[in-house]
């Protein structure tokens, strides 16, 4: 062996020692919240049960079972938690008003989050008379308040899904716009956007390949806390008597049937307003978690 490999030899085994003598720092592990899974639970439990409620052993949602006003109890799967002012299954009530509330809150966080990441996105990237236009419809329609512009469509226009799933819609676009506004301003500055500015690439190629794709993370992630503010919504426009006409149930239509009967029947009213409860701080535990992971910014 020549003299050059015992001294390259000799080096790593140096090299190794002193690896071997450094102290062993474990790495870093990532806690996850045990509430996190347990709204991931909670919300498949409640979605599945809206998706398969045609083929759960329920009873119609709009046909008494039994007297009015029953407590929960475990006599059957229908009376687990009680009967309303008309003998109809709570439970069954809860299952097929997860299908209006969970969609409603769902399709109008979408609507919300095309037109509104669509706007924000030009609005942050061009600048300008662009920007300022755009950010101005945004915070006038964030200034105006919700519950009021809902009443008034309810008012004006028929009560019908449509017209709920309208006036949600309109109302999560302004809070994407500013979002979408604000991650486009952060990420057009970035050096890859200069470089392709720089090449010759024009503006929708950048807008659309170059800022959209990491941008589109951080809002997808927002989706979850709007539609938990957006069922919120839908369950007070119910509550009022503007929301969707019976016989087809909301959670917060049952919490406007049952009002007047909490003083003697809690349940009729406490049922729903947990179960809103429930799928409200579910979405905005996941919604959290979702943006502290996806969420760039965040990291970088």
């Amino acid at each position: 062996m020549t003299q050059v490999a015992l001294e390259k030899k000799d080096d790593a085994q140096r090299v190794e020692s002193t690896t071997e003598d450094l102290p062993k720092v474990p790495a870093a592990k990532k806690t996850r919240s045990v509430l996190v899974y347990l709204s991931i639970v909670w919300l498949v439990l409640i979605i599945g049960a809206a998706i398969f409620a045609s083929v759960l052993p329920l009873a119609p949602y709009n046909v008494p079972i039994g007297p009015p006003r029953t407590p929960p109890n475990l006599d059957s799967l229908d009376t687990l938690l009680g009967t309303d002012t008309l003998g109809r299954s709570i439970l069954s009530r809860v299952v097929y008003g997860a299908q209006v509330s969970l969609v409603i809150g769902a399709v109008a966080g979408l609507v919300g989050f095309l037109i509104g990441s669509f706007f924000g996105m030009i609005a942050g990237y061009f600048g300008k008379r662009v920007d300022a236009v755009i950010s101005l419809l945004a915070d006038a329609m964030l200034a105006f308040p919700p519950l009021i512009l809902l009443l008034a469509l309810a008012s004006i226009l028929t009560p019908s899904v449509r017209t709920i799933l309208f006036g949600l819609g309109l109302l999560a676009i302004p809070s994407f716009i500013r979002l979408a506004r604000a991650n486009t301003l952060s990420w057009s500055s970035r050096e890859f956007v200069r470089a392709a500015k720089n090449m010759g690439a024009g503006s929708g190629r950048i807008l659309f390949r170059e800022i959209m794709p990491n941008v589109l993370a951080p809002l997808a992630s927002y989706m979850p806390i709007v539609i938990a503010a957006l069922i919120v919504a839908e369950g007070s426009l119910s509550f009022l008597g503007l929301g969707i006409p019976p016989p087809q149930p909301s959670w917060g239509g049952m919490i406007n049937d049952g009002k007047d009967a909490i003083a003697t029947s809690p349940h009729l009213v406490f049922v729903p307003a947990l179960v809103i409860f429930f799928t409200v701080f579910a979405l905005n535990q996941v919604g959290d978690h979702l943006r502290t992971k996806y969420d760039r910014t965040l990291h970088d």
